[in-house]
């Protein structure tokens, strides 16, 4: 597990800001958000992350049955707050078998989506084909919310991305077969709206995705 924070786009080491730049800086992408170190899943993580964040911390609520949260992830600082969030669950696949879900919700240009999607460069690009019909939709923060099969992603999982609130939403599911979980309109809860009941949030083991 890293300890210090990393680029959100390549997860390369960052400096700090300091003489010679006033943001964290990758060698490979210039100024970044940072991605902090991911912390095994917990009610007190959660609850850091959603205070800090400047963007929505999306989440299924209620979590599917048997589903469990396996980790949470944000970019940013103490300066600017978290830009970009990434949640975790996983729990019975639709077709058997364990599914892995990841839910993003990113400022323009933070590049976190892309990379957890496994594609080059800071948004679905050509993969995201708007002009067609959407492939399927979540109700996100109960507004009915579009999302689009993301193509040139990797095998083993299945992308989709919209817009929600002014920013990117990325859905991320493996295995690929599970990605029939986004067919089922999904409500998703912006956790900073949430109330108590979060607390009774049923947590698993982080899941190694949120690694990578």
């Amino acid at each position: 597990m890293r300890g210090e924070p990393s680029c959100p786009k390549c997860g390369g080491r960052v400096r700090a800001p300091g003489l010679f730049a006033d943001s964290w800086q990758c060698d490979v992408h210039g100024s970044v958000h940072p991605l902090q170190p991911v912390i095994p899943p917990s009610v007190e993580a959660l609850g850091v992350v959603v205070h800090r964040s400047q963007v929505p911390v999306w989440m299924p609520w209620p979590l599917p049955v048997g589903w469990l949260f396996t980790g949470v992830a944000y970019a940013g600082d103490d300066r600017s707050g978290g830009r970009a969030t990434a949640v975790a669950c996983s729990g019975p696949g639709p077709l058997g078998g364990i599914g892995e879900l990841l839910l993003i919700a990113e400022e323009l240009g933070v590049g976190l989506g892309a990379r957890y999607a496994g594609i080059d460069g800071l948004d679905p690009g050509s993969g995201m084909a708007i002009d067609k019909p959407p492939q399927a939709k979540v109700l996100a923060a109960g507004r009915p919310t579009p999302l689009w099969h993301v193509t040139g992603t990797p095998q083993d999982r299945a992308v989709f991305a919209g817009e929600a609130r002014g920013l990117w939403l990325w859905a991320i599911v493996w295995p690929e077969q599970s990605g029939l979980l986004m067919y089922d309109e999904l409500v998703l809860t912006d956790l900073r709206d949430a109330g108590a009941e979060v607390e009774l949030l049923p947590c698993g083991a982080l899941t190694p995705r949120l690694l990578k």
